[in-house]
């Protein structure tokens, strides 16, 4: 690992089986650290401590498209262009995710 911790790290980890389970452990105090995608930072009792340095991390990006048939195209567009507005980016950044 390159953070160099793997070793000492191997005995405080308890995997979980499902993301949303990470989160509930924290909040139950059944673990003291979770480290998982941000998306999950809506569970009750979970703070953000904050992301990894930069250059230890992957942007997770997320893409939209609406199917050629479609039957809601426009609202799917409408829906689409509302989350590159400004009003929609900062909602997503005050979820702790980085608009793009």
């Amino acid at each position: 690992m390159r953070l160099g911790i793997s070793e000492a790290m191997k005995a405080k980890t308890k995997p979980q089986a499902a993301p949303a389970q990470i989160a509930h452990a924290v909040a139950k105090g059944e673990a003291d650290l979770g480290v998982f995608l941000v998306n999950v930072l809506i569970a009750p009792g979970v703070e953000l401590a904050g992301p990894f340095p930069a250059e230890l991390q992957q942007e997770l990006v997320f893409t939209s498209a609406v199917v050629a048939d479609s039957k809601n195209a426009e609202a799917a567009k409408a829906f689409i262009n509302y989350l590159t507005t400004p009003t929609a980016a900062a909602v997503i950044k005050a979820k702790g995710m980085n608009p793009g």
